[in-house]
């Protein structure tokens, strides 16, 4: 990163042409070899590379911060496991406490009950010397079960010195409102590390929301220098996520607002989203609807008219719904698979390409021509879907060669022609009439899968202890019901996947007339019911824990006599109201394409402690989500 800032060309150089034709520049940039590049013209030449220095820089930023990023999570990750074990290592320590006060309770309690001395008892049922020999190991347990995992992770101090100060001189950050006292604790590590200072003046910012770091910063009487060094980076790292923090010349890390569209565009757009844009006719529709439900269904529940659905000890008993396919259909299913022939996989792709013309959407990066050779196109299609690689894939070929293989994957196949190719295939395989005996096409379902990494040191994989010991990552791919799969997205093995349902059906279903979405528990946040709602889609998950979640109201919960015991907290439209404009402005990003619905829902998941927007967005989905329950 160093090094390419150190050619020289400012960032802002990029927006003096259409963002358009930059991002072409930089695709032309990325896969043009030397030798092509000097037979440009001096100024196509010059802005080519140009482009793709720019945008190497922004890649390279992304890549230190997400670096930065993993390194402090693995710091606090390690801690907490390293405090867990050493409370599994007291296990049997604790078990022998436990007898030990077992029995003095009962020596006090035989005390109490006859009359005696309660230390005398004491000390003939346990003895006093084992009693108060047990003091400094009840201590010790009762600090490593209270202990914070900043203690902990300031015994890794020595790994943070290795790259923090590197890292802090790499980049600019900038803040506003509540961030500006995290930015002058910046510059205080910066003027220490300069100085090669150990210690910290007195009156340092702490700009922790987490007051037992205050306290545990402070607690000798002076800053301790260490856990306030780790704490900064933990912070920074934080809202760097959210937005709060910002570096320019970065794609992932800007400022919260530079992801929307500006307030002007946003209510153009807004004038055709499919809700009342208007904050108090909105919720007053949705309160009638919601109060005529739950009093619906408290009558329903009450009177037993509600089938498979009871209350039992305040508690919402859902009967398991009996399998929509019969065996004797799944046994036909395997009968018909035998029937089928075995063919090629270079005949059906073939195949699907002149039923579909899929090959028109892989063109000329620069030129916007179609190959002249439609089955180098499908070889290199070919040798990456099948990870089979393009030097193997040329030699199991006849009649092309590895270099024509080459020049055809960096030129004809970019992820934006795969996407174009896909909706094709996808928009054929939907009019198809055998298509409709599987569903109207209108709905669909996203799901994530892991699959394991191969190396045991994938800079790219993560370790989810659910899927086991092995790294990996999760592909969290879209389904319609027409059984097309019109969407894939990698992601971390340890990210949720509920900001990645709306990614699909925002970005990723082209025409498809798409109404319903499915997901399982993993998919379903009330963030996600309140987008789906507000772009037109009925968000309908398998919610695996549905008994136990409570139901909102926007009235108060004693209103609703019977199920009183169901309902939560009353649900805060003046919250909703509060930050109407900015849901709205969220919502018509999404909509125009500007934003992906993951990087909002991400960086609102991202602050330790829910901000008034994060807050009012999941109100708006708590009304929603109720709604869908009680459907």
């Amino acid at each position: 990163l160093r090094y390419v800032r150190g050619i020289g060309i400012h960032p802002v150089v990029g927006g003096a042409i259409p963002e358009f034709r930059f991002a072409q520049f930089v695709r032309e940039g990325g896969v043009a070899p030397a030798f092509l590049l000097s037979d440009y013209s001096v100024n196509r030449r010059r802005a080519t590379l140009t482009a793709a220095v720019i945008d190497l820089e922004a890649r390279l930023a992304d890549a230190a911060i997400q670096m930065f990023d993993r390194l402090i999570g693995g710091m606090f990750t390690r801690a907490r496991r390293g405090r867990e074990r050493r409370y599994q290592d007291s296990i049997q320590s604790v078990g022998q406490l436990m007898r030990l006060f077992g029995a003095t309770i009962t020596a006090l309690d035989e005390a109490v009950q006859n009359g005696g001395d309660p230390l005398e008892l004491i000390d003939e049922a346990v003895g006093w010397h084992r009693l108060v020999a047990a003091k400094a190991q009840v201590d010790a347990l009762a600090d490593l079960a209270g202990e914070d995992a900043l203690v902990t992770a300031t015994e890794r101090y020595a790994t943070l010195r290795r790259f923090s100060p590197a890292f802090l001189d790499a980049f600019t950050f900038k803040a506003s409102g509540t961030g500006t006292a995290l930015i002058k604790a910046i510059d205080v590590i910066r003027d220490a590390n300069t100085r090669k200072s150990r210690d910290l003046p007195d009156g340092v910012p702490l700009p922790f929301p987490n007051r037992q770091w205050k306290r545990l910063i402070t607690e000798s009487g002076r800053i301790d220098r260490r856990r306030y060094e780790i704490a900064i980076m933990a912070t920074l790292r934080d809202r760097l996520r959210a937005g709060d923090v910002w570096i320019e010349g970065t794609r992932n890390y800007q400022r919260f607002d530079a992801y929307l569209l500006g307030r002007r565009d946003a209510a153009k757009v807004a004038d055709v989203l499919p809700f009342d844009s208007n904050a108090a006719s909105y919720l007053a529709d949705r309160a009638r609807n919601l109060d005529w439900r739950l009093r619906r269904f408290a009558k329903q529940l009450k009177t037993n008219k509600l089938e498979g659905v009871s209350l039992e000890r305040d508690r919402l008993k859902l009967q398991q719904m009996p399998p929509v396919t019969p065996p004797e259909a799944e046994a036909l299913d395997r009968k018909l698979d035998t029937l089928l022939p075995r063919v090629r996989i270079t005949e059906l792709l073939l195949e699907v390409a002149e039923r579909t013309g899929f090959l028109n959407a892989f063109r000329d990066l620069r030129s916007g021509k179609e190959h002249d050779n439609p089955s180098t196109v499908l070889a290199a299609i070919l040798a990456d879907g099948t990870n089979l690689g393009l030097e193997r894939m040329a030699n199991a070929s006849e009649g092309v060669s590895y270099a024509q293989l080459a020049w055809t994957h960096n030129w004809y196949l970019s992820p934006e022609n795969y996407q174009a190719a896909l909706a094709m295939i996808i928009s054929a395989h939907h009019e198809l009439p055998f298509a409709r005996h599987w569903g109207a096409g209108t709905s669909s379902s996203s799901d994530g899968q892991f699959f394991r990494s191969g190396r045991s040191r994938s800079g790219a994989a993560d370790v989810n202890a659910k899927y086991g010991a092995e790294p990996g990552v999760k592909i969290y791919s879209h389904l319609s019901d027409h059984f097309a799969s019109f969407g894939s997205r990698i992601m971390s093995a340890t990210a949720g996947e509920a900001p990645y349902v709306l990614d699909g059906l925002v970005l990723g279903a082209g025409n498809l007339p798409l109404h319903e979405h499915y997901t399982d528990t993993g998919g379903a946040t009330d963030h996600v019911f309140a987008l789906c709602h507000l772009l037109g889609f009925r968000f309908a998950p398998r919610l695996r824990d549905i008994g136990d979640r409570k139901l909102g109201s926007i009235a108060a919960p004693s209103t609703y006599k019977g199920i009183e015991n169901l309902m939560g907290r009353t649900i805060k439209t003046a919250a909703i109201e509060a930050d109407w404009d900015d849901i709205v402005r969220i919502v018509a990003s999404i909509k125009d394409g500007t934003v992906a619905p993951s990087v909002i829902l991400r960086k609102l998941a991202a602050y330790k402690r829910q901000n008034r927007l994060d807050f009012a967005l999941a109100e708006l989905g708590r009304i929603e989500r109720t709604l869908f329950t009680l459907d």
